[in-house]
């Protein structure tokens, strides 16, 4: 990977793009400190990402990556109360379980509590891990900026969830002390929900910025080899793309 230089802001959704193999996964991996960078820095509002402690790192980032598997029989409310476990000693609090029972409402899997995880479908599982991640972070930390890394979330997920599933990571994400990095394939999906577009080619950044600065024919033709096709949605409220 190449010498990359980002910003991110909290209160926005900051989606990284680009076709296989350009380096997202390495990218984002490095943003959230699964992987330790060989030279440069991560900076986490201004400190230094490698001298912070596991323990409280674990307090304020999540990440989700792209696959969980689990080695261990767990209900569906067990895998979610995972998220808490940086937050109590022995036993979760009502807190944690007021918790639990918040980000399973929200992303709809209350239903599924006490399923064993490994019979669900990939599309359930990716939800239950949405709503363990999120229980991580969900309450606010005083004078902390939350972080949330997502890499390529939309896997294993029908077209209605993963729309549902952009929606309420901008609507969480919309909070001042939440930032937000994601990867993401769909190009269509990132225009539509993306503040901000990083757009990676061969383990440099392309382009980034807002997605009409990004996603132009011409950035779509060089990075991607296609031709691109651009769609404006009837209601005024967004741009689609279709491939040639």
């Amino acid at each position: 990977m190449r010498r990359l230089s980002a910003t991110f802001e909290p209160g926005q959704l900051h989606l990284i793009i680009g076709p296989n193999g350009a380096g997202k996964s390495t990218f984002i991996k490095l943003l959230s400190r699964l992987l330790r960078p060989a030279e440069g820095r991560v900076l986490y509002a201004g400190g230094d990402a490698a001298s912070a402690r596991e323990s409280d790192l674990a307090k304020r980032r999540a990440v989700l990556s792209q696959a969980v598997e689990l080695a261990f029989p767990l209900t569906v409310r067990e895998v979610v109360m995972m998220g808490r476990y940086p937050h109590f000693g022995g036993r979760p609090s009502h807190v944690d379980e007021a918790i639990c029972d918040e980000v399973m409402g929200f992303f709809d899997v209350t239903g599924l509590a006490g399923r064993s995880y490994g019979t669900l479908s990939g599309g359930e599982k990716q939800r239950v891990n949405f709503a363990r991640v999120l229980a991580q972070i969900w309450q606010p930390i005083p004078g902390a900026c939350r972080y949330l890394f997502l890499d390529e979330p939309l896997t294993f997920l029908d077209i209605r969830h993963q729309i549902d599933f952009m929606k309420k990571v901008q609507s969480f994400g919309d909070a001042p002390d939440i930032l937000t990095v994601g990867v993401v394939h769909d190009l269509s999906l990132a225009a539509r929900f993306a503040d901000r577009l990083i757009l990676m080619s061969g383990g440099a950044i392309a382009a980034q910025g807002p997605s009409d600065a990004v996603l132009t024919p011409e950035l779509i033709r060089t990075v991607f080899e296609v031709e691109p096709i651009f769609l404006t949605d009837p209601s005024g409220q967004g741009v689609h793309l279709a491939f040639d």
